[in-house]
């Protein structure tokens, strides 16, 4: 994760007119050498973007995720919703959500049934990282021998079993009504919205569910299991394999409070 700045306005370029990706931005990530990373959340790819001048980014080129992690499938999308680079890798996370169907407006009876009906599209549920070294993704990289010796490679790695956060946060409090209820994203659902990397530590902000104006971040530690594949190690207290961190996410009438409290 880079040092912070200061916000600003800047100007994307891209080669051709995508609509899916000029208007459903859903994450962005600089690298060091100074490209600008950015993925959509109707695409299953991320965009490496070029400094043209200061604060203006092109000359796109286009990374398909599959060429480098393997998915569930290739019709669903992976709904990236965060990016970050940290220790050569690129790192990107889909929503983990489940989505309830959307109404067409044409017939009630459908429409009715159409809401009813809960779908979990299994590429959302991905947390990965990929090599990333001059600008270029790569399906396998040499680790340098003044960090690593002796030499070893470096691969595009997941967590291979889907469900292996949601089981793991099926015993939390606060957010196990909603996972086991499998309750969609835009009805308060769990639905992972950010993602930032320091060092072997993860941190997910959620979108939801919020709980009386408290959000919920998680922080993770992982740990490669096999070659290409990620676990969860131990951080907390009694070997827990996560911490719950809520925030107040609310600007309340009786004047600005803001803070956070770790509870786990």
């Amino acid at each position: 994760m880079l040092p912070a700045f200061l916000l600003s306005r800047i100007l994307l370029h891209f080669d051709a007119e995508k609509d899916d990706l000029i208007s459903d931005l859903s994450a962005a990530a600089f690298t060091p050498d100074g490209s600008l990373w950015v993925a959509s959340d109707e695409l299953n790819s991320v965009e490496r973007l070029l400094p043209l001048a200061p604060q203006r980014f092109g000359r796109e080129q286009s990374f398909p995720i599959a060429d480098f992690v393997e998915l569930f499938n290739q019709e669903d999308e992976i709904d990236i919703e965060g990016l970050d680079y940290a220790n050569s890798y690129l790192w990107l996370v889909g929503s983990h959500s489940s989505k309830r169907k959307k109404t067409k407006g044409k017939k009630l009876g459908k429409d009715l049934q159409r809401i009813a009906t809960i779908v979990a599209e299994p590429n959302r549920f991905l947390l990965a990282r990929i090599p990333v070294i001059d600008g270029q993704l790569l399906k396998s990289a040499l680790r340098s021998q003044r960090f690593t010796p002796p030499p070893q490679r470096r691969l595009p790695a997941k967590i291979g079993d889907r469900n292996l956060l949601f089981e793991v946060l099926k015993e939390d409090e606060h957010l196990e009504p909603f996972l086991r209820g499998g309750i969609p994203a835009k009805d308060n659902g769990f639905d992972i919205e950010g993602l930032a990397v320091k060092g072997k530590r993860i941190f997910l902000g959620l979108r939801g569910p919020v709980l009386q104006g408290w959000a919920i971040v998680l922080s993770l530690e992982i740990e490669e299991t096999a070659p290409g594949e990620l676990g969860l190690a131990a951080i907390g207290p009694e070997g827990r394999l996560y911490q719950n961190i809520l925030s107040i996410s609310m600007v309340w009438g009786c004047g600005n409070y803001a803070g956070t409290r770790k509870i786990c």
